[in-house]
């Protein structure tokens, strides 16, 4: 028998209980795909990561969803950093090796930060009305050219000309299917800038995140790698840099998360957001 030890967590959170729920792993050593593919599955979160040695960074980490091991997610990322930090005792300043590469994490207090990879883009072939229809919205509810955008993890960025059309989008999974595959999963990320800015220096947006789960579309609370994605976004549609965004994702499922994005003028993208610990536990194994 083996004892593994997690902690809880949510990250993106402002409150105990708000932001986008995880489950960390302090130490993966022991644990194969297959365990911890039926751990991550036991949680049924969006995602649960295990810790293990590097050679090449502060720790090496393996993200699994209930059904897949993912290659990079945002909310992940910065809520392992926290467990690495405290378990660790590595500071402030960290580094984590992925599938998707070496990611650099930092962190002032409990507010993680991570720089996103350079951005890869391709056009969409789906028309804005099939992509419109995908959505439950109107073809000029669409207020650009949709894009899929990869800094870790492909995912389809759509603009949406008022943060009323991102409120009534209902998405169609047939739909979803059909327009916003990239030939491994369907999902969409749909913002729109505030009318009128709340914060000061910054943009301010609300931002939402669909993919299919078991045959249905769901929403996320709180998408990182979405987040980084609308970075790459807006980096490909050439915004003037520097810039700063507050994102409100989250509240339409009463779990609200505050992402913060920001682009630099040499193109670096940072995802940031507080990650907040729940409490902690431990499994035991047959191994």
């Amino acid at each position: 028998m083996a004892d593994f030890h997690f902690r809880l967590l949510n990250v993106f959170a402002e409150t105990p209980l708000g932001g986008n729920p995880l489950a960390v792993f302090e130490n993966g050593t022991g644990l194969d795909d297959l365990h911890m593919q039926a751990l991550a599955l036991q949680f049924n979160l969006s995602e649960t990561t295990f810790i293990f040695p590097s050679s090449v960074a502060t720790a090496r980490v393996k993200i699994f969803t209930p059904t897949f091991e993912m290659r990079f997610a945002g909310h992940p990322t910065l809520g392992t950093a926290h467990v690495v930090r405290a378990t660790k005792d590595a500071g402030d300043a960290i580094s984590l090796e992925m599938l998707a590469g070496c990611i650099p994490v930092s962190a002032h207090h409990d507010v993680w930060t991570l720089r996103a990879n350079p951005p890869h883009t391709r056009a969409v072939s789906a028309s804005h009305q099939d992509i419109a229809s995908a959505l439950g919205l109107v073809a000029n509810d669409i207020a650009g050219e949709p894009l899929w955008v990869d800094t870790g993890s492909e995912q389809l960025v759509v603009p949406l000309r008022d943060t009323a059309a991102v409120d009534r989008c209902r998405p169609d999974g047939r739909l979803m299917e059909r327009h916003c595959h990239n030939g491994h999963r369907a999902m969409v990320y749909v913002w729109a800038r505030d009318s009128v800015a709340l914060s000061d220096n910054a943009q301010d947006a609300s931002v939402r995140f669909f993919f299919m789960k078991a045959g249905a579309p769901v929403e996320d609370p709180g998408t990182g790698s979405a987040c980084a994605n609308l970075g790459g976004y807006l980096l490909a549609t050439n915004i003037q840099l520097p810039q700063r965004w507050n994102l409100r994702q989250g509240d339409h499922i009463d779990k609200p998360c505050r992402l913060y994005l920001s682009l630099d003028t040499e193109r670096k993208i940072n995802v940031s957001g507080r990650v907040i610990e729940l409490g902690r536990g431990t499994i035991t194994l047959p191994l």
